[in-house]
């Protein structure tokens, strides 16, 4: 069987633009896990990595946002605007829950029947933070 001389120029081609597309991809930086981490914590965390802080969702309203807990995070670059010199921004959305530690009669948090509950409830006993 013999081969196309364009063809086979063609497939080299192709393999060579995927090496150096996914080349890029793997030398992506990502952000700092603060996954479980105090918003506040969390948020100077990021800023010292170079990266802003951006609450994108709330659950609950039990607590201040420095106290509340991250529960999920997702980087994006935003562009910098149309014709201006500016760069690109790093952006972290953080997703906070902002509940009780333990659920009660009067605010809503986690169960005492749920792990996360038992572990809040043992370190509320202990004096200590269920977050460290």
């Amino acid at each position: 069987m013999t081969t196309h001389p364009s063809l086979a120029a063609a497939v080299a081609g192709a393999v060579a633009v995927a090496s150096l597309a996914g080349a890029g991809i793997a030398d992506a930086k990502s952000s700092p896990n603060v996954v479980g981490q105090k918003y506040g914590d969390a948020s100077s965390t990021l800023s010292s990595a170079g990266y802003k802080p951006v609450v994108s969702t709330t659950v609950g309203d039990q607590l201040t946002w420095s106290n509340c807990i991250v529960y999920n995070q997702k980087d994006r670059s935003v562009p910098p605007p149309p014709n201006s010199r500016g760069s690109p921004t790093n952006q972290t959305l953080l997703s906070l829950n902002c509940d009780a530690p333990v659920a009660s009669a009067t605010s809503p948090g986690n169960s005492l029947g749920s792990t996360e509950g038992r572990a809040a409830a043992a370190a509320a006993s202990a004096g200590a933070s269920p977050t460290g």
